[in-house]
């Protein structure tokens, strides 16, 4: 069953209306999705985590049917710092002021900057197929330009890219998600009907733009001031990627995550593409046993 024993409910946070699922028993596991997803990529993990963790899987500040702040001239909700604080509040509100983090994509952005702003309430932390922003936008090159393409598209400025991605949502997604060869009904149905569902309800799609836009700009003025005072990730850390991915193609991704850890650092690829969480749940829920504290 797709996320057997989970309930799907809405909460109050910061003022906002987060979409979550919930469930399970045990220390509270926070799960953050990607771009263009919703929590729903988590179906494959959620219930195996379930059943020694109170799982939490939210849709992140503007994704999924979470609440989605306007396009703003300095896209400061969408900063990763306000997209984490949001986060943290969900928890609180939920009754969790200490909490473990698995998070992938944009949801692993926000996970890392979580870490930085909240070291009191992220216990450990797993991220999944990034290295983090900065390092990407200091050594762009050509084959991070064309491969991350996206990036730079979508941070054009409102309306453009919106009204592009509107006019034909299916086909742009089919082809933003298959940046490593797939089969058609690599998604589960459920899953991507969930997906595509966000897209076409109205502010999702100026919230991914909204997103990538401040990566391109307040992140990094966050990430270079953090940078310069000496901030890394304390907690534990667990950093993975997707073997036939990009990342261990371009970047020595363990090197680089070694500068940006303070506390024990553990690194290692799955063998899947980008989408670790729904293409290797076995060998994703392996690691996460020897790492996750129970």
């Amino acid at each position: 069953m797709f996320f057997d024993g989970f309930n799907l409910e809405f909460r109050e946070a910061q003022g906002r209306r987060f979409r979550l699922r919930r469930g399970g028993e045990g220390p509270p596991l926070l799960l953050l999705h990607g771009n263009p997803q919703t929590h729903a990529m988590w179906h494959r993990v959620a219930p195996e985590l379930a059943r020694r963790f109170t799982v939490i899987c939210p849709d992140i500040t503007g994704y999924g049917f979470s609440d989605k702040p306007p396009v703003s001239a300095d896209h400061a909700p969408y900063s990763k710092r306000a997209m984490a604080a949001d986060m943290v509040a969900l928890m609180q509100a939920l009754g969790h002021e200490r909490f473990q983090v698995v998070a992938h994509d944009r949801g692993a952005r926000v996970a890392h900057r979580m870490a930085l702003d909240h070291a009191a309430a992220v216990e450990r932390l797993c991220t999944m197929d990034i290295i983090p922003t900065l390092e990407h936008f200091e050594h762009t090159d050509m084959k991070f330009a064309m491969g991350y393409w996206h990036w730079f598209f979508l941070a054009q400025r409102h309306p453009g890219p919106e009204n592009m991605i509107r006019a034909d949502i299916e086909p742009w997604f089919d082809f933003h998600t298959s940046r490593e060869p797939k089969p058609a009904d690599f998604f589960h149905p459920e899953a991507r009907a969930d997906y595509l569902d966000a897209l076409h309800t109205p502010g999702t799609i100026e919230a991914i733009c909204e997103d990538y836009r401040a990566a391109t700009t307040i992140d990094l003025e966050h990430d270079r001031a953090a940078r310069a005072a000496g901030e890394k990730v304390r907690c534990p850390m667990l950093a993975l990627w997707g073997a036939k991915g990009s990342i261990p193609k371009w970047y020595d991704a363990p090197e680089i995550w070694r500068r940006y850890a303070a506390g024990p650092l553990e690194t290692g690829a799955i063998a899947s593409g980008h989408y670790l969480a729904e293409e290797a749940p076995a060998e994703v829920l392996a690691r996460l046993d020897g790492f996750l504290s129970r």
